[in-house]
């Protein structure tokens, strides 16, 4: 095998987050002081995808993620995974969360007044708690009164949803209007990709969000 692809494999599974080709050259060049282009680097990143897909005893793929690329096992080992996950995950997002994750995702940018309008009720502590999960970040302040803060999903939701970009959420069931009001039954918004997250009770409340 080709040296240079066993350096760029090296890299990028020993990477805890998607890593780039900009960030695989920079990486190379200070080991090598050679300069590769990322349009030779892509035609790697092609040829290596390519062998594990056809390499039926591999277990993992190469797959873009959030502008980059990262190992990850292939779909048909995912119910093996899923079931070992349900085994030691402890503690999932509450469905109250998902349910402004969701908000967060459709609209973003998108104000904690906003979401509230959408969501029916107080957000405050499902907001912070997607913040230090770093599933959400904060992007900016609206040109409104009080200049509220602007909340956006991150990298980490992309990679956790295996999402190459935003473009990349599937269509919602239900379109949320614009005259949800504060006090209304709380709309609907986790599309059926986002199910599999949701705590094993999956209940919602009409309450301000204070607890997972």
């Amino acid at each position: 095998m080709d040296k240079l692809a066993l350096y760029i494999e090296s890299l990028v599974f020993a990477s805890p987050d998607p890593i780039s080709l900009n960030e695989i050259s920079e990486a190379l060049q200070k080991f090598s002081g050679e300069e590769y282009t990322d349009d030779l680097l892509a035609v790697y990143m092609d040829q290596i995808r390519q062998r594990y897909l056809d390499d039926e005893d591999q277990f993992k793929e190469l797959v873009q993620l959030s502008g980059g690329y990262q190992f990850m096992t292939k779909p048909e080992f995912s119910g093996l995974i899923q079931a070992h996950l349900k085994n030691v995950t402890r503690k999932k997002l509450s469905r109250s969360a998902m349910e402004t994750l969701a908000v967060i995702a459709y609209k973003q940018p998108v104000t904690k007044p906003e979401i509230e309008r959408i969501r029916g009720v107080g957000c405050d502590y499902q907001i912070q708690k997607l913040l230090e999960k770093e599933y959400v970040s904060i992007t900016g302040r609206a040109d409104s009164p009080g200049k509220p803060i602007l909340y956006s999903t991150s990298n980490k939701f992309m990679d956790h949803f295996g999402l190459r970009s935003i473009q990349d959420l599937p269509m919602m069931k239900e379109i949320i209007t614009s005259d949800t009001e504060i006090g209304t039954d709380p709309v609907e918004v986790i599309p059926d990709h986002f199910e599999e997250q949701t705590n094993e009770d999956g209940n919602s409340t009409s309450q301000p969000d204070s607890e997972e």
